[in-house]
């Protein structure tokens, strides 16, 4: 999936990253009522840090507004797209249009992609699936007909619903992701050296220690060794396993032992006061007593006051803008 970056190196990556979204999400009037689902997080603070590309897959395919709701209809792995009174069937309208707006997303660049919860046509999972015939649905486990097309195409973008995003902790994975993605062009965009990779991996390692020391340690070896191989089979390689990595769950156990593990380059450095009020932090975020944000604000201190260069430049201290407040609540 991330080969498509390669092939437009020729630009640069805006100031932003670039977010797909369902359009409706924005406040837009695109819903089969004539409506929207305005989402005030995403509108009023996310959209203050990236550019929203929006997209209504129903509109786009023809379906006026307002229109009578589809829905998914048939067969639980391929169901069809239909009116939810006519029987109308959209599905090969929505086919061909998806594979014209999927082309024009590539080309977008974009960082992620949010959509409509339980969506017939947008839901990334837990969208209904009925009998052909009507009646109650078989199944609650679809994936909406236009977003199983872009996971397919995108398999690892980062990808996440309004409802999910309610969640505080994957709220601060998935704009975690995609502010890597966004640094992930930008390492594409620039001299494809092996030397940029292994500046890009260094940067990464507390984030994806965070996430999987393991998953780490695979992702050093494939730098090191990223020499006997053509450098474009690699940098695919890094990419699709960097984004898997960071899509597993940080848990506290796993951001405490990063924040220890940061402590340990203060070992010359902080006095024995200082050693023992990062402890106590450390495992009062542990025992959740407090959150992340502050060991983490503690360490940054001792960063700048001991102008500890390695850590300035590691993105754990800094995944994303300090004014979204995603730490303020995992």
């Amino acid at each position: 999936m991330l080969s498509y970056n390669r092939r437009m190196n020729t630009h640069h990556t805006t100031d932003k990253p670039r977010v797909g979204i369902s359009a409706c999400l924005l406040g837009e009037n695109v819903r089969y009522n004539g409506g929207h689902q305005r989402d005030r997080y995403i509108c009023d603070t996310l959209a203050q840090f990236v550019d929203f590309v929006p997209v209504c897959p129903e509109v786009g395919t023809g379906m006026g507004i307002p229109r009578e709701a589809v829905r998914l209809a048939g067969d639980v792995d391929n169901p069809r797209l239909v009116g939810s009174k006519t029987g109308e069937d959209w599905s090969e309208r929505m086919e061909e249009w998806s594979r014209k707006e999927l082309s024009r997303l590539e080309d977008e660049r974009l960082c992620a992609f949010i959509f409509k919860m339980k969506s017939p046509s947008s839901g990334m999972r837990g969208v209904k699936i009925y009998p052909p015939e009507g009646g109650q649905p078989r199944s609650t486990a679809g994936v909406g007909f236009f977003a199983r097309r872009f996971m397919d195409r995108f398999p690892v973008l980062p990808v996440e619903d309004d409802g999910r995003l309610n969640d505080a902790v994957i709220r601060e994975n998935f704009i975690s992701r995609l502010f890597t993605f966004h640094r992930w062009h930008e390492l594409q965009d620039g001299p494809q050296t092996v030397g940029a990779l292994v500046d890009f991996h260094t940067r990464h390692k507390l984030q994806l220690m965070s996430n999987s020391v393991e998953e780490y340690r695979k992702l050093g070896k494939l730098v090191a060794h990223a020499k006997e191989r053509p450098f474009e089979e690699v940098l695919k390689e890094y990419g699709d396993n960097l984004f898997r990595a960071l899509k597993l769950k940080a848990t506290p156990k796993k951001h405490a032992n990063v924040l220890m593990h940061v402590m340990g380059y203060f070992k010359k450095d902080l006095t024995s006061d200082e050693k023992q009020e990062i402890l106590e932090l450390v495992d009062a975020y542990r025992n959740g007593l407090v959150p992340l944000i502050v060991p983490v604000t503690l360490l940054n201190h001792f960063i700048r006051k001991y102008d500890k260069e390695y850590l300035k430049d590691q993105v754990y201290m800094h995944p994303h803008p300090l004014e979204l407040k995603l730490r303020n609540q995992v």
